[in-house]
């Protein structure tokens, strides 16, 4: 084991060094590129399909992606919301102006 140590440490050290900065790199860019969520307070007489329209800017999804999204990542939402609910929504990059609260999605 020595002998081997000895004759290949440079190599086992590139790679060992290669693979650790290869997984570091791609964990800051998946944290960089990730979707980041915003938690919305539903008002009297929002929709999904309205709130998917209103963040547009702030999405790349269709509207019926959006949608399916917010389903598929808030409990106990189904096809009716309701004033008061809080919802999580996804969003690419954060505007300036908005004020809305911060938070990451449940179960991820």
């Amino acid at each position: 084991m020595k002998k081997l140590w000895n004759q290949y440490s440079y190599a086992i050290t590139l790679i060992i060094l290669s693979c650790l900065f290869a997984f570091i790199f791609s964990f800051q860019h998946h944290t960089n590129e990730q979707d980041q969520f915003v938690k919305v307070t539903i008002s009297e007489g929002d929709t999904l399909w309205g709130i998917s329209n209103q963040y547009a800017k702030l999405h790349s999804f269709s509207n019926e992606e959006f949608v399916s999204w917010v389903k598929k990542h808030n409990e106990n939402i189904n096809d009716q919301i309701f004033p008061g609910e809080e919802i999580i929504i996804p969003i690419n990059r954060i505007d300036s102006s908005l004020t809305t609260e911060l938070a990451s999605a449940p179960g991820e």
